[in-house]
């Protein structure tokens, strides 16, 4: 998911387009009960999923990858029958659920996710929202179409009855007994390890008016996160959070099989291939989507869409149908969508290892709704403006994100509730290295009129605001607020794993990329796993860097404190000749004692280097460990001391304040100089443009 681009490149958008704006006007409660009831409609039979002889299994079908084997442990298969209403929003469906227990014990208990229970006034994810903020809502009054429900109308497991009265809520988080995103069911009888289980369940889901990447705007919708959704079995129990407003999801990978019955003006895009599409009788369709080792499935409808599916990436596992749904408004700018999309796959293949599914789909989505820049298995949302010039970055940086989720969240699938960081960090970090690839490593973020700004420097500023706030690694609902959640989850992570590439070598931490998405791809690591991995792909124990980058949060800000010069002899009594005196010059053979001061300002303790620079053009490089509050540096030299630089390659980007890395003998007025010639031509251009909006 992609937030900072709208705060960095939404005021020059602005700036730019307000002269074309300005000419042109833009177009443009039903709650689950305690015990559910059940509705006779939504009890339609489903054909359980079987193997011969009455056994039910997981199916071992390929069609959706470039593989003639399954690529993951296949806990799950859904089979999904939804029929969508345009007009209310609503998604009416039954659900078929096989579970393959490969716990290694007896499961007598599943609890479930229902996401979209969390847009109601009294749920966890509105409480969190009002209070630490959120990307989309601010909740300032309670409007009714900010109301979503996921409603179970029927609950039976096959060979066990109907048990929809045995449902209850839980609240394993903060328990809150109005927050209905999580139901458990108890089995009569256990699930054996080794044995599969069939649940079979009708459900309501009511979209809201688009929030968290998920719903209605106008008549377009995306549904995401809107059906029951089976918990993860991790290390010895359930691990199925509450839907919180700073986290993202958790589920096992499998098969899913999703009929989506639609009005015949609709156009369609979803995870995974399409099967068929059948015009019904009735003014609907059914389109029919399978897909292999993914661990979600989400879908659009818009009637408005318009569609380029020419597009074919040959990848290294086979070739990868690339197909866009763009707003008629942003066509112009498909080919810049479909260029970066490309550029994207073919860097990750490079660096990081093969994408194995047969499509991926590029949606931009409804204009000024809360869809754009999501992921979901070979699904993603960009996002774009009616004016966009080249230059500016957005699509290109909201799409490169969103496809990077194939792999950290789509492929390498972490827990988003506990590390949000192991998604969207390292994510953030791999945005930098492909998009300074492709765009330049000083404008792969903008690069408009002279003005740029790029990847390292915004994900850095999206950090240093929020430095002391909280850790990377703590649980993604325990942030002090949505702005920590973010600067330390993209930025700082990013921010961080770019030092530390300039620790181990930019070799060496590819390498060590490439080789913790090959082990750990469609399976569930832990933070651990991935430290782990650079240690050992580096050959270097890391725990120094590591404890305090990740696991705490001291703030690294080095500073030089002062630099002075003066002559040994500076007691003696000299007369200069006439030449020194007029151009106050100084003996060329006096020799200087020179001291730099350097101050570690706060608690990060990391070795540092210091480039010192004389008057004669000399300059040496000097290395302090840091473990002192300050140190200092002499010299006696026939040159006075001018500068002096902490980390003069700009390798470390976790230091909170780079202005107090230099320091000059002497004022340099040219960087206020050309700061002030862009302040006067900013000013007398928009002087310009609004006095010729008023007449």
């Amino acid at each position: 998911m992609k937030m900072r681009w709208i705060i960095l490149l939404l005021p020059v958008i602005s700036v730019v387009g307000i002269s074309l704006a300005v000419k042109e006007h833009a177009a443009r409660a039903a709650s689950l009960q305690a015990t559910p009831t059940i509705s006779a409609q939504h009890s339609a039979s489903i054909t359980p999923t079987s193997t011969g002889a009455g056994a039910i299994a997981i199916p071992d079908t390929t069609s959706a990858i470039n593989s003639p084997t399954a690529m993951s442990q296949r806990v799950v298969h859904y089979e999904i029958d939804a029929h969508y209403d345009a007009t209310k929003h609503t998604v009416d469906a039954t659900e078929v659920l096989t579970y393959h227990n490969l716990t290694g014990q007896a499961l007598d208990h599943f609890p479930f996710h229902l996401y979209q229970n969390a847009f109601q006034p009294k749920a966890t994810w509105v409480r969190e929202a009002k209070v630490a903020g959120s990307r989309d809502v601010g909740y300032e009054k309670w409007e009714d179409k900010e109301y979503g429900s996921e409603d179970i109308k029927s609950f039976e497991v096959v060979g066990q009855g109907d048990l929809t009265a045995q449902l209850q809520y839980i609240q394993p988080d903060d328990g809150n007994k109005d927050d209905k995103t999580v139901v458990d069911v108890k089995l009569p009888k256990a699930i054996a390890p080794g044995a599969s289980v069939q649940f079979k369940i009708a459900f309501q889901t009511k979209f809201p008016e688009t929030q968290a990447r998920s719903g209605w705007k106008r008549d377009f919708v995306l549904g995401g996160q809107w059906f029951p959704k089976v918990g993860v079995w991790w290390h010895g129990s359930w691990n199925c959070h509450q839907y919180h407003a700073m986290t993202e999801f958790f589920a096992d990978f499998g098969v899913y099989d999703v009929k989506l019955t639609v009005p015949q003006f609709e156009v369609v895009g979803a995870s995974g291939v399409k099967v068929s599409e059948v015009n019904n009788p009735d003014s609907s369709k059914t389109l029919t989507y399978h897909g292999d080792d993914i661990h979600d499935f989400a879908w659009t409808a818009s009637p408005r869409y318009k569609v380029k599916e020419d597009g074919v990436y040959q990848g290294q596992m086979g070739p990868v149908q690339m197909r866009i749904l763009m707003q008629p408004a942003h066509w112009s700018q498909v080919q810049r969508h479909e260029q970066i999309l490309r550029e994207s796959l073919d860097h990750f293949e490079r660096w990081y290892g093969p994408y194995p599914y047969k499509t991926i789909t590029l949606v931009d989505p409804e204009p000024d709704s809360a869809a754009g820049g999501m992921e979901y298995p070979t699904f993603i949302t960009g996002d774009s403006s009616w004016f966009m010039p080249d230059g500016a970055y957005l699509p290109e940086i909201v799409v490169e994100h969103e496809f990077g989720h194939q792999y950290w969240y789509g492929m390498v699938a972490t827990n988003e509730f506990e590390d949000a960081w192991m998604d969207e960090g390292i994510n953030s970090y791999t945005e930098v290295k492909v998009l300074d690839s492709i765009l330049g490593r000083n404008t792969s973020m903008l690069n408009v009129a002279g003005a740029t700004l790029g990847e390292r420097e915004g994900q850095r500023f999206e950090y240093v605001g929020v430095a002391d706030l909280d850790p990377i690694a703590e649980k993604a609902y325990d942030y002090y607020s949505y702005n920590s959640y973010g600067g330390v989850t993209y930025g700082k992570t990013a921010s961080v794993l770019l030092t530390l590439e300039s620790i181990i070598g930019e070799d060496t931490m590819q390498k060590a990329m490439h080789v913790y998405f090959m082990k750990y791809r469609f399976t569930h690591p832990t933070k651990e796993d991935f430290l782990k991995t650079i240690e050992e792909v580096s050959g270097r124990d890391l725990r120094w860097y590591f404890n305090q980058a990740l696991y705490g949060s001291p703030v690294l800000d080095y500073k030089v404190l002062r630099i002075e010069s003066f002559p040994v002899n500076w007691y003696e009594e000299k007369e200069k000749n006439i030449f020194q005196k007029i151009f106050q010059k100084e003996d060329e053979n006096t020799v200087y004692r020179s001291y730099v001061w350097l101050q570690r300002k706060e608690a990060f303790v990391m070795p540092v280097e210091i480039e010192i620079k004389f008057e004669n053009g000399e300059a040496v490089r000097e290395h302090w460990d840091g473990a002192s509050r300050w140190t200092k540096f002499a010299y006696e030299k026939k040159a006075k001391v001018v500068s002096a630089e902490i980390d003069p390659d700009h390798k470390i980007q976790v230091d909170r304040n780079a202005f107090d890395n230099s320091y000059t003998a002497e004022p340099n007025g040219q960087p206020a100089h050309k700061l002030a010639n862009y302040w006067l031509f900013a000013t007398q251009w928009l002087g310009q443009a609004l006095a010729w909006w008023a007449v």
